[in-house]
């Protein structure tokens, strides 16, 4: 048996301490001899009291207190995108979920977005997928630099007979594309992260 406050049962609900006064005054609270509440008893009382006719207003509400609490934490350019809001928790085996560890897990989880959003702003963090697309297109460019002077320094290097003379022309070609390469997977690099 749990006994708390109105307020604590308030809190623990997400509802304001009126509506709990309203509850108590329909008789749809447990109460002790000091006024506070038996928290499973209460709970049991009120699933079993609730018209399920309301069950998708209490939904709509619970995904209002979300919103509010979390979502709208989040940087202007992220609420704007997020698709829904998670759903609820649902209770396992008759237990709820203890409010001060969800609450510190909550507390851990929006310092890490905020720390993840303040990376995003000074530039030290990028999109994953920018990255990927980069890396990939970067190796395909380099891989056709490489292999497209092939059929015209083979035509080279077949007119010459000087070893030093094929080194020397073959160490500038390779250099010449590699250089290319590099501007150019760089130029492909700066356009991908800053289009993601």
């Amino acid at each position: 048996m749990t006994i708390i406050s109105k307020s604590e049962f308030a809190a623990r609900r997400g509802w304001a301490k009126s509506y709990v006064s309203k509850l108590a005054s329909q008789d749809r609270l447990v109460l002790t001899e000091n006024g506070k509440i038996d928290l499973e008893a209460t709970e049991a009382l009120l699933d079993k009291t609730s018209d399920p006719s309301k069950a998708a207003v209490a939904d709509r509400h619970q995904q209002d207190r979300i919103q509010r609490d979390v979502y709208s934490q989040l940087s202007p350019l992220t609420e704007s995108t997020s698709t829904a809001a998670p759903p609820q928790l649902i209770p396992v085996d008759g237990k709820h979920p203890d409010y001060q560890k969800s609450r510190a897990l909550r507390e851990h989880n929006m310092a890490k977005l905020a720390e993840i959003e303040l990376g995003k702003a000074q530039g030290s963090l990028v999109s994953r997928e920018a990255v990927e697309t980069g890396a990939y297109d970067a190796g395909r460019l380099l891989r056709d630099q490489l292999f497209g002077p092939l059929p015209q320094l083979s035509y080279d290097l077949a007119a010459m007979t000087d070893p030093w003379q094929i080194e020397k022309h073959l160490t500038a070609t390779i250099r010449r594309t590699l250089e290319e390469a590099e501007r150019l997977s760089s130029a492909d690099l700066d356009h991908a992260l800053t289009v993601n």
